[in-house]
């Protein structure tokens, strides 16, 4: 956990099952995805490489920095860019993080 001023990043192993899935099309699917809280954002979870189709991704140009997470690199689908994203080299409080990769939408799947 790090903790600025108010701020609190956790990073840690979540039990759950989840599924991205863009326009009826899986995209990753993970037993072992890392959650990440942070306040003021909603939970997001973090795949590992194995469990994501990187081949169906196309890298984007686009590029980020958060102060407590570090420089996010992004990847597109045809019709719908910058849908994913990854840290390569986070900061050492998230530094779980690395090399996962973080859809805006992913959804967690009962049973």
């Amino acid at each position: 956990m790090t903790s600025t001023a108010g701020h609190t990043i956790t990073v840690e192993p979540a039990a759950v099952h989840v599924r991205a899935v863009h326009d009826g099309q899986v995209l990753a699917e993970s037993h072992r995805p890392l959650v990440l809280r942070e306040t003021g954002c909603p939970d997001r979870y973090y795949l590992p490489p194995e469990d994501v189709r990187t081949e169906l991704l196309t890298p984007s140009e686009t590029r980020t920095h958060c102060p407590f997470k570090g420089d996010a690199s992004y990847w597109s689908l045809p019709g719908a860019a910058d849908l994913v994203w990854a840290y390569p080299e986070p900061k050492e409080q998230v530094a779980a993080i690395e090399g996962h990769f973080c859809f805006y939408a992913t959804d967690v799947v009962s049973g």
